[in-house]
Order: C-alpha cells, then structure tokens, then sequence
C-alpha cells in the first residue's frame, strides 16, 4: 500500500505540474473550466479505487491504460512512452537496438520468426526464419500484442533470454538460449552501377535515422568514383517508413541548390511554424534523379519525392505513397516518461499537405476516412504542373492500377507470401544466387494450390460496394427479395478475383521471389533479387535515364 500511497501521490503532483504548464491565459476561461474539473474527476477517481478498490491496483498500469485510450482519440502518431517504451523510439531515430536481431511476422494471434540479420546472435544462435516463437522466457506468446512480445525479446546488451522456438520443418519444440547485443541496421542496405552499361547509381534508403544522408553521399560518391559519367540516380524509398525529418531535408540538398524551400511546418502553436530550407551546396544539382515509392513510403520518404516533384528536380516513379503529413514531438513528462505528439503538419515547397486522413473528424463509429478528391485542392510545381493535397504523393509514372497493388499489399500483409516461402525454404537446400534466383511457373502454380485453402484480407471496391448495399436494403427491407441475385454477384466478384490474382502472377512472382531469396541471403539477398527480376518501377527508372529526352524532360514541364 506503501507503493501505491507514493505512486499516487507522484501522479498528483505530476497533474498539478502539468495543469501549471496547461495554463495559457490567453486561452478562453471556460476551456480552463473543463479541463481544470476533469483532472479533478480523474484524480478523485484514482484516489477512491487507491483507497476501497476490493484488490490492490498498479498504478502505473492504470495511467499507461488510461493514457493510451484518451490518446486513441487523436491520431495513431501521438503515444505514451514509459521507460521501457524509450528504446522503442531511439530505434526508429538512431537505427540501433539491444536485442537478438530477429524480425517478427504476425498471422492469426501467433508470432513467427521474421528476417534474421546478418551476424547478428539470433543468427548465431541457429535461429530459422518462419519457425513459430512459442514463448520468451516462458511466457507463451500466443494472443500477445506485437509491443509485448517486442519488451520481451529486447534486453540490455550481455543479458540473456531464452526463446522457445517450433521447427516449422519437423515441429520439433526447443529453448534456445541467447545473449543480446546492440544492433544497429544500416539505413543503406545496398548501393551500386546498373542499368546496360552500368551507368546508373542505385542507391537504397531504408529508414531516415542519424545521419542517413551521410550514408547516401558516401554511397554515391563510392559509385561517382566507379563510373564518373553517371547517366542518372535512382533513389529506392519503396516501404521506407520515414523517421527524423532534418535528414529528409539534408538529403533533398544533395540534388537542390543551397537557399531552396524544402518544408514548412504549421502548427496551433507559432513557436511550431518553421521553415527548412537547404543549408549546403549540392552533391549534384543537374544529374537525372528517380525517385521510386510505394503505398508505405511515408512521412520524411514523402517530404523527400514530394519536394523533389514540386521543384521539377527529378521524376517520381511507383505507386500512390501513404499520405502522412504529421510532424511529431517528444515532450518529457518526468520520471523518465515522455509523449510523443503531433503538433504540426508539413508542407511541400507547392505549399499543399500530403495527409491522407482527416484525424480530426472522425465518423460517427470512430474510423477516420480519406481526404476525398472533391476536397483536394490544386497547387502547381515550380514549372507549372498541377498537383494535388490530401492524398500522398501521386507518382509521374503510376506502375501498377490501385486494385492490383490492394491485392498484392492484402497477400504480404496476411501472411501467405510469407508462409509459402516458409514451405520453399524447407524443401529446398539451396538456391540460385540472388541475381538468377527466380521462382517458376510451376512454383506459382503451388502457390495457387497453396493459397487455396487460405484466407486473406483483400476486398474488392466491388465487394466493399456490395456490403454498403446490403447494409442500405436491409434498412430499406428490400434485402429478403434481391438475396439470392446478391449471392449471385458475390459468386461473380469471387471468380474475378481469382482471375486477378492471375492477371497478378508476374508481381505476385517477383514478391515470392525476393521473399526466398532473403531467406537464404538475408535482406541485401531480397532487395538483390528485386532488381534482377521484373522489378517494374526500377525497370521503369532505367527507360527514364536512357532516354530522357523522350521520357524525362517532358515531365517536368508544364502540360
């Protein structure tokens, strides 16, 4: 009772500091009202279950509890960080952890083995991608959330924890023993010459950690060296989440000339509202730069291809990117806790925000819904093209239409290319290198064999129409006459589906592919492996660069 006397009486205190730091007289007296008699209320509330609650409560787990929930209210980008949460955060800054270096994959409640790095202990300790993970210093995983099972695995360096593994092989049950250590992931996995004469800089950015931009201009400087006539970058930024925005802005400087806007960010607060502009001369400001993105490049990936759009410097190449526009924060709240939260949006040098979703009206169930197309405004690059808010960055040259990349996104994100490459993997020995390595047809056909009595996420715009409707004549009690034509349609979209999935066999392939190969060759091994075979935006970048008078000059001027 002791512990829980003192925690109280620190979250009291904590309340009173913060209501200090809250109060901002220019701030109309009524809003103080509200927020001055709800901390209130949760203080009596905390006091009271301190008090007569029937069993102890744990206070700290009661306010990360309550946080988190108000917090839900808000965006997915604002979160509570107790200490344990710290590393987490430093992760996505530095690049660097203390762990086993062993990814983690999600599908229906279990957790399974993910990407095993390169030298790492969970390599060392024999560790085998797609192995189920049973337990972590015997507590059993199953139903955990993915957070939970992440402060479990991750330690101090030198410390020890043992995994209880199944063999997906053999089913065999096993504890492995292994000692953590700091691991650090390298922003730039893979640098080098292609293209026919290997004259094209490729350069892969996978994350936007501490000196990240360094990284890309010891890579292209390596490469300058190799082939000082370079026809052209072409700067991977697919699936790259983001991460600290001045390393976004040091490396659009490496293409734009020093004084150059690169983003602004606006805020409820004017302490908030600044502007980034390039500090440096460029690396080059004249070479013929690609950007690829895909619908999970984000956030600093986005600030990059949007401003490099904006100012006409290069082309953009691949699918629609997600569409976060958020400037995120930390603030130290004491007692080495600390809040994450949004308090700005960005903005390109067009003067448009690329955030997809409108956090701050929420439908009436608690979704949120994409900016639509009537509300997107128009702005103009700095030739004259038109784009637009509201909605990422939209590629000059789209690569795949919005139902296939659905499709493909549904199939990784459920799991199936993930297993089925488990399954190759533990009938094959060995493979091809990552450049010749390349699934067949008759592999494809197992996949469809494979996927036949499997479930995945992937909802048609027509199935989704469908349920909209259904939901409209039941209200409506028009649905007991027009079921059996609507079972009929959903029959119909199911085949066409199937034949999607078919029309999807090339991409589909590719992503098996790349999937393998680092299953034998790491992560370098998959991006490999994608650049050899039918990577269609990369292919697409190295048509642009060969002929740019036809495919990349024109884009860049006012149509």
């Amino acid at each position: 009772m002791k512990r829980i006397a003192l925690s109280f009486f620190c979250l009291t205190t904590m309340f009173s500091q913060s209501w200090a730091q809250i109060k901002d007289f220019s701030k109309p007296t009524d809003q103080y009202f509200e927020i001055s008699k709800n901390l209130e209320i949760f203080s009596n509330i905390f006091k009271e279950l301190n008090n007569a609650y029937v069993d102890p409560i744990e206070p700290g787990k009661m306010v990360k509890t309550g946080v988190d929930a108000m917090l839900q209210e808000l965006d997915p980008y604002t979160n509570y960080f107790t200490e344990t949460d710290k590393e987490e955060y430093e992760f996505q800054t530095a690049g660097k952890y203390a762990g086993i270096g062993a990814g983690l994959q999600a599908i229906d409640s279990n957790f399974y083995i993910g990407k095993i790095m390169e030298n790492t202990p969970a390599q060392k300790a024999g560790l085998q991608t797609g192995d189920l993970l049973y337990a972590v210093n015997d507590v059993v995983l199953k139903g955990k959330n993915y957070d939970e099972v992440i402060l479990l695995l991750r330690g101090a360096p030198g410390t020890d924890v043992k995994v209880t593994t199944i063999s997906s092989k053999n089913k065999e049950k096993k504890d492995i023993k292994i000692t953590r250590a700091s691991i650090e992931i390298k922003a730039v996995p893979i640098f080098k010459l292609i293209g026919k004469d290997k004259k094209t800089a490729y350069v892969s950015l996978t994350q936007f950690t501490q000196n990240c931009s360094n990284e890309i201009k010891q890579a292209l400087d390596s490469l300058k060296r190799l082939e000082p006539n370079l026809n052209g970058v072409v700067l991977d930024l697919r699936s790259n989440p983001g991460g600290l925005l001045m390393e976004a802005v040091k490396i659009c400087n490496l293409f734009l000339p020093k004084g150059q806007l690169v983003v602004s960010t606006k805020g409820k607060n004017p302490q908030n509202d600044k502007q980034q502009f390039t500090e440096n001369e460029p690396w080059d400001a004249n070479i013929p730069l690609v950007i690829l993105v895909n619908n999970e490049s984000a956030s600093a990936s986005e600030v990059v291809s949007g401003t490099i759009q904006d100012t006409d410097r290069g082309v953009i190449v691949g699918t629609r990117s997600f569409g976060k526009g958020l400037v995120q924060n930390i603030v130290p709240l004491g007692y080495n806790t600390s809040l994450k939260l949004t308090i700005a949006k960005y903005y390109i040098p067009s003067g448009r925000c690329i955030q997809a979703l409108d956090y701050s009206h929420r439908n009436p169930d608690g979704s949120v819904s994409v900016v639509p197309d009537s509300l997107k405004k128009e702005f103009q690059t700095k030739n004259g093209r038109k784009v637009y808010d509201g909605g990422g960055i939209e590629p000059d040259y789209i690569t795949k239409d919005h139902e296939r990349n659905t499709l493909l996104i549904s199939l990784q994100n459920s799991g199936q290319i993930f297993e089925f490459a488990t399954k190759y993997y533990n009938q094959h020995s060995s493979i091809a290198s990552p450049e010749s390595f390349f699934v067949t047809d008759n592999d494809f056909q197992d996949f469809l064999n494979f996927m036949e009595d499997k479930k995945y996420n992937f909802k048609s715009n027509s199935e989704e129409m469908i349920v909209v409707l259904e939901k409209m004549m039941e209200k409506e009690q028009l649905l007991p006459s027009a079921k059996t034509n609507l079972e009929n349609l959903k029959k119909d979209i199911a085949n066409s589906k199937k034949q999607n999935i078919l029309k999807s066999k090339d991409d589909i392939k590719q992503l098996l592919s790349a999937e393998i190969a680092s299953r034998y060759y790491f992560e370098k091994g998959g991006i490999v492996n994608r650049l050899y075979h039918q990577d269609k935006e990369l292919d697409k970048a190295l048509e642009i660069l060969d002929n740019p008078s036809q495919l990349y000059v024109p884009v860049l001027k006012k149509k």
